[in-house]
Protein backbone atom coordinates (compact mmCIF):
# COMPACT_ATOMS: atom_id res chain seq x y z
CA UNK A 1 0.00 0.00 0.00
CA UNK A 2 1.60 3.60 -0.77
CA UNK A 3 2.50 5.47 2.08
CA UNK A 4 0.10 8.38 1.16
CA UNK A 5 -2.79 6.19 1.15
CA UNK A 6 -1.96 4.94 4.98
CA UNK A 7 -1.10 8.26 5.96
CA UNK A 8 -4.95 9.03 5.10
CA UNK A 9 -6.41 5.43 5.93
CA UNK A 10 -4.42 4.65 8.72
CA UNK A 11 -6.48 7.33 10.46
CA UNK A 12 -9.66 4.97 9.95
CA UNK A 13 -8.45 2.54 12.74
CA UNK A 14 -11.17 2.31 15.84
CA UNK A 15 -8.85 3.73 18.64
CA UNK A 16 -7.57 6.64 16.68
CA UNK A 17 -10.94 7.63 15.51
CA UNK A 18 -12.08 8.08 18.59
CA UNK A 19 -8.96 10.73 19.15
CA UNK A 20 -9.19 12.19 16.29
CA UNK A 21 -13.13 12.82 16.66
CA UNK A 22 -12.29 14.07 20.45
CA UNK A 23 -9.60 16.96 19.09
CA UNK A 24 -11.83 17.81 16.48
CA UNK A 25 -14.65 18.92 18.96
CA UNK A 26 -12.26 20.01 21.77
CA UNK A 27 -9.89 21.95 19.09
CA UNK A 28 -11.06 22.44 15.57
CA UNK A 29 -8.16 25.04 14.93
CA UNK A 30 -5.24 22.37 15.53
CA UNK A 31 -6.55 19.95 12.82
CA UNK A 32 -6.39 21.56 9.76
CA UNK A 33 -4.10 23.65 8.48
CA UNK A 34 -5.34 27.38 9.65
CA UNK A 35 -7.20 29.60 7.30
CA UNK A 36 -5.95 33.00 6.61
CA UNK A 37 -7.87 35.65 5.83
CA UNK A 38 -6.79 37.30 2.38
CA UNK A 39 -7.96 39.92 0.35
CA UNK A 40 -9.91 39.49 -2.77
CA UNK A 41 -8.29 39.38 -6.29
CA UNK A 42 -7.95 43.04 -7.61
CA UNK A 43 -7.70 41.94 -11.22
CA UNK A 44 -10.84 39.97 -12.57
CA UNK A 45 -12.08 39.03 -16.26
CA UNK A 46 -15.33 39.37 -17.39
CA UNK A 47 -17.18 35.56 -17.69
CA UNK A 48 -20.58 34.42 -19.29
CA UNK A 49 -21.71 31.34 -19.46
CA UNK A 50 -21.09 28.31 -17.34
CA UNK A 51 -17.35 27.81 -16.38
CA UNK A 52 -14.96 25.16 -15.37
CA UNK A 53 -12.02 25.76 -13.08
CA UNK A 54 -9.75 23.05 -11.96
CA UNK A 55 -7.56 23.19 -8.05
CA UNK A 56 -5.09 20.94 -6.70
CA UNK A 57 -4.60 21.92 -2.82
CA UNK A 58 -4.03 18.54 -0.85
CA UNK A 59 -6.50 15.57 -0.55
CA UNK A 60 -9.02 15.83 -2.73
CA UNK A 61 -12.08 14.89 -0.17
CA UNK A 62 -11.47 18.15 1.41
CA UNK A 63 -11.23 20.71 -1.89
CA UNK A 64 -14.14 19.05 -2.96
CA UNK A 65 -15.94 19.06 0.02
CA UNK A 66 -15.64 22.78 0.31
CA UNK A 67 -16.49 23.77 -3.03
CA UNK A 68 -19.53 21.60 -2.98
CA UNK A 69 -20.59 23.86 0.06
CA UNK A 70 -20.26 26.99 -2.35
CA UNK A 71 -22.96 29.11 -3.68
CA UNK A 72 -22.65 29.45 -7.60
CA UNK A 73 -21.13 25.92 -7.99
CA UNK A 74 -22.75 24.21 -10.32
CA UNK A 75 -20.98 20.86 -9.86
CA UNK A 76 -17.38 20.02 -8.22
CA UNK A 77 -15.72 16.42 -8.91
CA UNK A 78 -12.82 15.14 -7.66
CA UNK A 79 -10.40 13.47 -10.11
CA UNK A 80 -6.62 13.85 -11.74
CA UNK A 81 -4.35 16.06 -13.74
CA UNK A 82 -1.44 16.82 -14.94
CA UNK A 83 -0.75 13.04 -15.71
CA UNK A 84 -2.04 10.72 -18.59
CA UNK A 85 -5.01 9.08 -18.77
CA UNK A 86 -3.19 5.72 -18.65
CA UNK A 87 -2.16 6.23 -14.90
CA UNK A 88 -5.12 8.36 -13.66
CA UNK A 89 -6.53 5.95 -10.84
CA UNK A 90 -5.90 6.36 -7.12
CA UNK A 91 -3.66 3.29 -6.66
CA UNK A 92 -1.35 4.71 -9.48
CA UNK A 93 -1.74 8.29 -8.52
CA UNK A 94 -0.98 7.35 -5.05
CA UNK A 95 2.94 6.31 -5.75
CA UNK A 96 3.50 10.29 -6.54
CA UNK A 97 5.32 8.82 -9.88
CA UNK A 98 2.62 9.57 -12.61
CA UNK A 99 2.66 13.41 -12.98
CA UNK A 100 -1.21 13.69 -11.71
CA UNK A 101 -2.47 15.79 -8.51
CA UNK A 102 -5.22 15.20 -7.00
CA UNK A 103 -7.66 17.90 -8.41
CA UNK A 104 -11.22 19.10 -8.37
CA UNK A 105 -13.12 19.94 -11.62
CA UNK A 106 -15.22 22.72 -10.74
CA UNK A 107 -18.21 23.90 -12.91
CA UNK A 108 -19.52 27.61 -11.84
CA UNK A 109 -21.89 29.65 -12.66
CA UNK A 110 -19.72 33.74 -12.99
CA UNK A 111 -22.97 35.20 -12.51
CA UNK A 112 -23.25 34.04 -9.06
CA UNK A 113 -19.73 33.27 -8.42
CA UNK A 114 -16.15 34.84 -10.07
CA UNK A 115 -13.03 33.02 -10.54
CA UNK A 116 -11.82 35.51 -8.21
CA UNK A 117 -14.07 34.77 -5.46
CA UNK A 118 -13.07 30.74 -5.95
CA UNK A 119 -9.21 31.40 -6.02
CA UNK A 120 -9.75 33.55 -2.87
CA UNK A 121 -11.89 30.39 -0.86
CA UNK A 122 -8.77 28.54 -2.73
CA UNK A 123 -6.16 30.43 -0.63
CA UNK A 124 -8.14 30.93 2.05
CA UNK A 125 -9.57 28.38 3.41
CA UNK A 126 -9.03 25.15 0.78
CA UNK A 127 -5.14 24.73 2.05
CA UNK A 128 -2.44 26.30 2.59
CA UNK A 129 -0.58 27.47 -0.87
CA UNK A 130 3.15 27.59 0.97
CA UNK A 131 3.78 23.92 1.82
CA UNK A 132 5.71 22.21 -1.14
CA UNK A 133 4.63 18.33 -2.38
CA UNK A 134 2.59 18.20 0.90
CA UNK A 135 -0.66 19.20 2.81
CA UNK A 136 -2.05 18.48 6.27
CA UNK A 137 -0.55 14.44 7.05
CA UNK A 138 -0.37 13.69 2.99
CA UNK A 139 3.16 14.06 1.25
CA UNK A 140 4.24 13.83 -2.36
CA UNK A 141 3.76 15.67 -5.89
CA UNK A 142 0.15 14.00 -6.05
CA UNK A 143 -0.58 16.85 -3.13
CA UNK A 144 1.07 19.85 -4.51
CA UNK A 145 -0.70 22.63 -5.12
CA UNK A 146 -1.85 23.57 -8.43
CA UNK A 147 -4.11 26.07 -10.73
CA UNK A 148 -4.85 24.05 -14.08
CA UNK A 149 -6.21 26.94 -16.09
CA UNK A 150 -8.84 26.50 -18.84
CA UNK A 151 -7.98 30.51 -20.79
CA UNK A 152 -5.50 32.83 -20.98
CA UNK A 153 -7.52 35.08 -18.94
CA UNK A 154 -7.59 32.66 -15.99
CA UNK A 155 -3.91 32.68 -15.92
CA UNK A 156 -3.69 36.16 -15.73
CA UNK A 157 -6.29 36.59 -12.91
CA UNK A 158 -4.23 33.54 -11.52
CA UNK A 159 -0.56 34.68 -11.77
CA UNK A 160 -1.80 38.27 -10.55
CA UNK A 161 -3.09 37.41 -7.38
CA UNK A 162 -0.29 34.71 -6.62
CA UNK A 163 1.91 38.26 -6.94
CA UNK A 164 -0.67 40.19 -5.12
CA UNK A 165 -0.51 37.92 -2.31
CA UNK A 166 3.11 37.33 -2.30
CA UNK A 167 3.82 41.14 -2.08
CA UNK A 168 1.29 41.65 0.47
CA UNK A 169 2.65 39.10 2.52
CA UNK A 170 -0.39 37.35 4.11
CA UNK A 171 1.45 34.73 4.54
CA UNK A 172 5.12 33.48 6.49
CA UNK A 173 6.56 31.60 3.36
CA UNK A 174 5.88 32.26 -0.64
CA UNK A 175 3.37 30.98 -2.62
CA UNK A 176 4.48 27.55 -3.94
CA UNK A 177 1.31 26.69 -6.12
CA UNK A 178 2.00 26.12 -9.73
CA UNK A 179 -0.21 27.63 -12.79
CA UNK A 180 -0.33 26.38 -16.10
CA UNK A 181 -2.74 25.10 -18.65
CA UNK A 182 -4.93 22.38 -18.26
CA UNK A 183 -4.47 19.54 -20.86
CA UNK A 184 -6.82 16.95 -19.30
CA UNK A 185 -8.86 16.00 -16.00
CA UNK A 186 -9.94 12.55 -16.01
CA UNK A 187 -12.88 11.92 -12.80
CA UNK A 188 -11.65 9.76 -9.94
CA UNK A 189 -13.31 6.45 -8.69
CA UNK A 190 -16.79 6.72 -7.72
CA UNK A 191 -15.97 5.98 -4.48
CA UNK A 192 -14.08 9.04 -3.78
CA UNK A 193 -16.98 11.65 -4.64
CA UNK A 194 -18.76 13.15 -2.21
CA UNK A 195 -16.59 11.66 0.44
CA UNK A 196 -17.25 14.64 2.81
CA UNK A 197 -20.48 14.23 3.01
CA UNK A 198 -21.00 10.74 3.33
CA UNK A 199 -18.36 9.85 6.11
CA UNK A 200 -18.26 13.08 8.16
CA UNK A 201 -17.07 11.59 10.89
CA UNK A 202 -14.69 9.52 9.36
CA UNK A 203 -11.38 10.59 11.43
CA UNK A 204 -9.69 11.88 8.26
CA UNK A 205 -12.29 13.75 7.36
CA UNK A 206 -13.50 15.21 10.96
CA UNK A 207 -9.62 16.02 11.34
CA UNK A 208 -8.42 18.28 8.15
CA UNK A 209 -11.78 18.45 6.07
CA UNK A 210 -14.57 19.42 8.50
CA UNK A 211 -12.23 22.39 9.80
CA UNK A 212 -12.18 23.73 5.85
CA UNK A 213 -16.01 23.64 5.31
CA UNK A 214 -16.55 25.16 9.19
CA UNK A 215 -13.97 28.50 7.92
CA UNK A 216 -15.96 28.80 4.97
CA UNK A 217 -18.74 29.30 6.80
CA UNK A 218 -17.01 31.42 9.32
CA UNK A 219 -15.03 33.22 6.50
CA UNK A 220 -17.21 33.08 3.69
CA UNK A 221 -20.65 33.26 4.62
CA UNK A 222 -22.11 35.26 1.96
CA UNK A 223 -20.92 32.35 -0.10
CA UNK A 224 -22.03 29.18 2.29
CA UNK A 225 -24.46 26.96 1.70
CA UNK A 226 -26.06 24.22 3.95
CA UNK A 227 -26.72 21.84 1.29
CA UNK A 228 -23.94 20.50 -0.63
CA UNK A 229 -24.18 20.07 -4.35
CA UNK A 230 -23.68 16.51 -5.30
CA UNK A 231 -21.99 14.84 -7.83
CA UNK A 232 -24.71 12.13 -6.51
CA UNK A 233 -23.30 9.03 -7.85
CA UNK A 234 -21.08 7.88 -5.41
CA UNK A 235 -21.65 4.81 -3.11
CA UNK A 236 -20.84 4.37 0.55
CA UNK A 237 -17.39 1.85 0.55
CA UNK A 238 -16.77 2.08 4.52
Amino acid sequence: MPKSSLSRLSLCAAAIGALAVTAFAVAPSLAAEDAVIIPPPAASAPESGIKTAVLAGGCFWGVQGVFQHTAGIVSAVSGYSGGSKANADYEKVSTGNTGHAESVEIKYDPQKISYGKILQIFFSVVHDPTQLNRQGPDSGTQYRSAIFTTSDEQKKVADAYIAQLNAAKVYRKPIVTKVGALEAFYPAEGYHQDYLTLHPNQPYIAYNDIPKVENLKKIFAENYIEKPTLVGSTKVTN
